[in-house]
């Protein structure tokens, strides 16, 4: 009863995320009309509109994130009751992640000039994307959990010149000289 409690909160608040995105506008899939595994390149129109792409990572890192704080505060709570929490604020994470205030603050950023927003779809699978990286987290020992963190921010840091750590850093503040490198992608 507990278990089918914490799922229906948990699909609930995806439900949310769904209308609250739908209500902004954002398309159900992508405005080319068609729905892709994956977009490699950094520069597409279909980045951020298709299942799944460069900042996959990024949302499997915030899992694995989430996991580790709420593990730590919250010791004591049922694991499904912090993950619903994790979705929870990874749901309102990516409806502010498509107000106009925030992709506009996006555009100002090298790689993002074109951003226009995820689509519905993109912002779904980025939600369970987080999801994997709670469970990767929850399962895995954690010097495993920081070291596979570790080698998505440098891996996908050294293709695409751009990751989690570096989207937070140019969304808080642009330095001309991450801009200027990652201009050479």
């Amino acid at each position: 009863m507990i278990a089918r409690t914490g799922w229906s909160v948990v699909l609930g608040l995806i439900a949310v995320q769904v209308l609250v995105l739908h209500l902004l506008g954002r398309v159900w899939i992508c405005s080319c009309g068609t729905i892709r595994f994956w977009v490699g390149d950094i520069h597409s129109s279909e980045l951020s509109q298709q299942i799944l792409d460069w900042y996959t990572p990024s949302h499997v890192i915030h899992g694995m994130i989430f996991y580790g704080v709420l593990h730590l505060f919250l010791p004591r709570a049922p694991v499904l009751a912090r993950l619903a929490v994790a979705v929870g604020i990874e749901v309102a994470w990516e409806i502010a992640e498509n107000s106009p205030w925030v992709i506009e603050a996006y555009r100002k950023q090298a790689l993002a000039a074109g951003y226009t927003g995820d689509s519905i779809l993109n912002s779904v699978l980025d939600t369970v994307a987080m999801m994997t990286g709670f469970a990767l987290a929850r399962l895995l020992p954690w010097q495993a959990t920081v070291a596979l963190a570790l080698l998505a921010e440098v891996t996908v840091g050294a293709i695409v010149h751009d990751n989690l750590t570096l989207n937070i850093l140019n969304f808080i503040h642009r330095f001309p000289a991450v801009e200027a490198w990652q201009k050479r992608v």
